[in-house]
């Protein structure tokens, strides 16, 4: 009840992918609830983010690119794919883009915490390790510039060749 009447509402639909990120529900049980529970505010766009959240969003920033997709008519990515690096540890990757020609465009999302020296250090190996010459390339972008830059992002991201969906009829 606190994600729909008490917190903001980026904060409650932050606290339904925390719940489930954390494994401590799933995206299908919460949308049930959104049915049952009547009156619940918010109910229409928690059932949108829950959508975004079974895809594979796990944090505020990842369901950012969702509303930023759907707002710009991008085409959605691939979430939280698994990769294995040049030294056979497993990675997942936030956003993928697959084009024809069979290359990965790859949006790597940092938040505040990304910023501390240590994470600094290992996000940036990582997305070296993960890169692969003509086949993937990784990009990064800041959870602010996601909110608050966001036509900016999405220019670079259409000129790195993410295409655009067809706007569907009003």
């Amino acid at each position: 009840m606190w994600a729909a009447y008490d917190a903001t509402p980026r904060a409650g639909h932050a606290v339904l992918a925390a719940s489930v990120q954390q494994r401590l529900t799933t995206a299908t049980r919460l949308l049930e609830w959104t049915y049952r529970l009547k009156p619940l505010r918010r109910a229409p766009s928690f059932r949108e983010t829950l959508a975004d959240i079974g895809g594979g969003a796990h944090s505020g920033a990842e369901l950012d690119v969702a509303r930023m997709c759907r707002g710009f008519h991008l085409a959605p990515p691939a979430r939280q794919r698994g990769r294995n690096d040049r030294t056979g540890k497993r990675r997942w990757t936030d956003c993928e883009w697959d084009f024809p020609d069979g290359s990965v465009l790859v949006l790597e999302i940092d938040g505040s915490f990304h910023m501390e020296v240590e994470h600094w250090d290992a996000d940036l190996k990582r997305s070296r390790r993960i890169t692969r010459p003509g086949q993937r390339t990784v990009v990064r972008c800041s959870a602010y510039e996601i909110r608050h830059e966001t036509a900016e992002l999405v220019a670079d991201l259409l000129a790195l060749g993410v295409p655009r969906v067809p706007q569907r009829a009003a």
